[in-house]
């Protein structure tokens, strides 16, 4: 069925409902998604926008993932079903081709700047070794009709297809604009679901980052064993990730540079770390005293804070300690599935996991 989102005003512990109104050109919200990808609700680098394709079309945006996977968003516009649903398929058999040169090429056409340092200064790692393994599509709309819902269905349930649709509705309350989003599918799901076609089976454990180096102010990994937690933050797109973990979750923890550090179990959900409560002595964790040197620093952001996850460590290592091999899996996301199974086999026999 259509997506409808409402949104409220709440006066004087009374609820006004406000109105929808036409956003007067899909140019504004193309370029707001351009500068803040995050109100998508996902992580990426847009590298290009009106791509230019080798069929004569053009691509509204075009994003990275900090894995390397390219992220094609169209905006549906004056569409219909069939010319949107075929149009970002069209394209995605395109950017299935394109190689790391064809890549860069589109990102320095849009930034004067080469793939690696805009990947770099995004997400403050690496350009992954290989790029464009995989790809999604994302179809933005204020609304969608019934026969593009069942088809997106349809391509995801039964053929894994990674494309989605995600609803922008615009209001006005006197001068305020406001953007209300929800999303057609669940993403993550959609996201699993492809990567089964394509990558190795999920071992059940989550690789975590301390996110502790020479730089960092904010986060110390004595203080992770000490009280109980794994952190990350300073910006959604690195305290986002967290919310994956839920209580019961089995996590390996992973130090830059060194190695695996840290197995345990996840306790409690993503909290502001000014939220965070110790177990032990039943004080807030920003009133202990903690290695980190500024915890506090944008506290009271909630897009900007530190963030700390629960968590019960079975067995921990100090940094000198650290477990690795040449060739064990790391990456510079703050959260992602642990899949590389010569990884989990290492790890199992270095933590003593049955």
């Amino acid at each position: 069925m259509p997506m409808n989102i409402d949104l409220w005003k709440v006066s004087d512990n009374n609820i006004v409902v406000l109105n929808k109104s036409k956003l007067e050109s899909e140019d504004r919200l193309e370029t707001w998604i351009e500068n803040d990808p995050s109100i998508l609700g996902i992580d990426l680098l847009i590298i290009g926008r009106q791509v230019v394709t080798e069929y004569g079309g053009k691509i509204d945006l075009l994003g990275i993932s900090s894995e390397g996977d390219l992220i094609i968003i169209e905006l549906k516009r004056d569409k219909t079903p069939r010319e949107i649903i075929a149009q970002v398929l069209d394209y995605a058999s395109w950017v299935k081709s394109l190689t790391y040169s064809d890549i860069d090429g589109i990102a320095r056409k849009y930034k004067d700047k080469s793939l690696p340092v805009m990947f770099n200064s995004y997400y403050e790692s690496s350009l992954p070794e290989n790029v464009n393994n995989n790809h999604s599509m994302l179809i933005v709309a204020s609304e969608m009709d019934d026969s593009s819902e069942r088809i997106i269905k349809y391509l995801t349930e039964e053929y894994k297809v990674s494309v989605n649709a995600i609803f922008f509705n615009f209001f006005r309350d006197g001068t305020s604009e406001y953007l209300g989003r929800a999303w057609l599918l669940d993403q993550e799901e959609i996201q699993d679901k492809s990567d089964s076609r394509k990558q190795r089976p999920w071992s059940g454990y989550w690789f975590v980052n301390v996110g502790e180096g020479e730089k960092s102010i904010h986060r110390n990994w004595d203080d992770n064993i000490k009280y109980g937690y794994i952190g990350a933050g300073q910006g959604v797109k690195y305290s986002r990730p967290l919310k994956h973990l839920q209580v019961g979750d089995h996590v390996f923890a992973y130090m830059k540079g060194l190695g695996y550090v840290g197995y345990g179990e996840v306790t409690k959900d993503a909290v502001m770390i000014k939220n965070f409560i110790d177990v032990k002595s039943g004080k807030g964790l920003l009133d202990l005293p903690l290695k980190a040197l500024n915890p506090k620093e944008n506290m009271n952001e909630p897009d900007l804070s530190e963030y700390a996850v629960g968590i019960k460590w079975l067995k921990t290592f100090s940094r000198e300690e650290a477990k690795n091999y040449k060739g064990i899996f790391a990456n510079q996301n703050i959260v992602c599935k642990l899949r590389d199974q010569q990884t989990v086999d290492f790890l199992k026999r270095e933590f003593v996991i049955p």
